[in-house]
């Protein structure tokens, strides 16, 4: 009769050797805690994480499409995709061995996520949706598209990742950690994720602009600074792509309906030459740029896009001609009338530019008589 297991840690010592996963690293201290840094293929990484919910906020779906559609540049177009590394924390799971450099863990171990909860959760469903369709293909005997669809999931299985494991810290430590990386002005990886967005269609656009318009030139955009900008700038490139989409669409968030990573040289060409015309108008219209001029400021000039879109779409599509014509009553606007008292810098971000952009229209509505006879007289 075979002895019984008394522990856990009876059974797991009776496992063999091939049981174990093996992870190659180098161990270091990190802020005073013991790492481990390394690099994992997909394949392996989506087998060794757990999701403690105590730790970790939902998954956002939001979130999760966009990383699902940026990983998709990389398995449809070959594009290179950035990710900042992901954290796990190890409980006392494993062992480090120093002489091999080699960290292993028991089939039944696993390491729980600290940072990059959603990169996985991605990855995973895309691994998971590509079986679904290899299982389909095979059962339509559709050989074709099941070598296709073997070539994504190797590629997915073998897309390496930077990771670090902290080795001995606890859940409340990992919920400390998890809390700092979320909030911290500059979050790690925040450069790759701007690297991200500026694929986007409205990204390209404001990157493309910024690099060639004259009027932008003399404004001054921050193009490193991940959100705010330098003293020197007036504008921040993350204002720019704000203007654009607001120009283009009538909206203020970055996510904007056509903000995606498909589209065409020739829709962006129209797009840069649309909005250099813009800049122009503004340059030729408003006083001239500079700190602490109202006309310039962030809420406004987002409160002047959004009604430049508004008139410039009245005839269906975006009409330049339209959007000129509005934009002459520019010069008979005064400026400093949009806020009264400490308006300007009590009240929240959006109802300042909807302030502002109300200001504006009601301004053009009652005198666009103005714009009829400075017509009358250019003629």
């Amino acid at each position: 009769m075979m002895d019984s297991i008394q522990s856990l840690s009876e059974l797991l010592s009776e496992q063999k050797a091939g049981s174990f996963v093996e992870i190659p690293g180098r161990l270091a201290r990190t802020f005073g805690q013991t790492t481990i840094s390394t690099t994992l293929p997909v394949s392996k990484l989506l087998s060794i994480y757990e999701v403690d919910l105590e730790v970790q906020r939902s998954i956002i779906p939001q979130n999760l499409t966009k990383l699902i559609d940026y990983i998709q540049l990389f398995l449809d177009h070959q594009q290179t995709v950035y990710f900042p590394g992901i954290i796990l924390s190890a409980r006392g799971a494993g062992e480090y061995d120093e002489s091999a450099g080699v960290y292993r863990l028991k089939a039944i171990e696993k390491l729980y996520v600290v940072d990059g909860q959603h990169r996985l959760a991605a990855f995973q469903r895309l691994t998971e949706s590509f079986q679904s369709l290899m299982a389909r293909a095979k059962d339509r005997r559709e050989y074709d598209k099941m070598e296709e669809i073997s070539q994504k999931l190797n590629s997915l299985y073998q897309f390496p990742m930077s990771v670090m494991i902290y080795l001995d810290i606890d859940a409340r430590q990992e919920r400390q950690l998890f809390s700092d990386i979320n909030k911290l002005p500059r979050k790690i990886g925040g450069n790759l994720a701007v690297l991200r967005d500026q694929r986007r269609f409205y990204h390209v656009v404001a990157s493309r602009l910024a690099g060639s318009d004259p009027n932008l030139q003399d404004i001054g955009v921050d193009m490193f600074t991940e959100r705010g900008k330098g003293p020197e700038f007036l504008w921040s490139y993350h204002l720019l792509v704000e203007v654009m989409c607001a120009l283009f669409e009538g909206r203020m968030r970055s996510s904007a309906r056509n903000n995606g990573y498909q589209f065409t040289e020739e829709e962006e060409d129209e797009a840069i030459k649309e909005a250099s015309f813009y800049l122009d108008r503004l340059v030729a219209y408003l006083p001239k740029p500079g700190k602490g001029v109202i006309a310039w400021s962030e809420n406004v000039q987002l409160a002047l896009a959004l009604f430049s879109h508004e008139e410039a779409v009245k005839t269906g599509s975006f009409n330049r001609y339209s959007l000129e014509h509005a934009l002459k009553i520019l010069p008979h606007i005064d400026w400093d009338g949009i806020y009264v008292g400490e308006e300007k810098d009590r009240l929240p971000r959006r109802s300042r530019i909807m302030k502002a952009y109300q200001y504006i229209k009601e301004f053009y509505n009652n005198n666009q008589l103005i714009l009829i006879g400075t017509k009358e007289d250019a003629g």
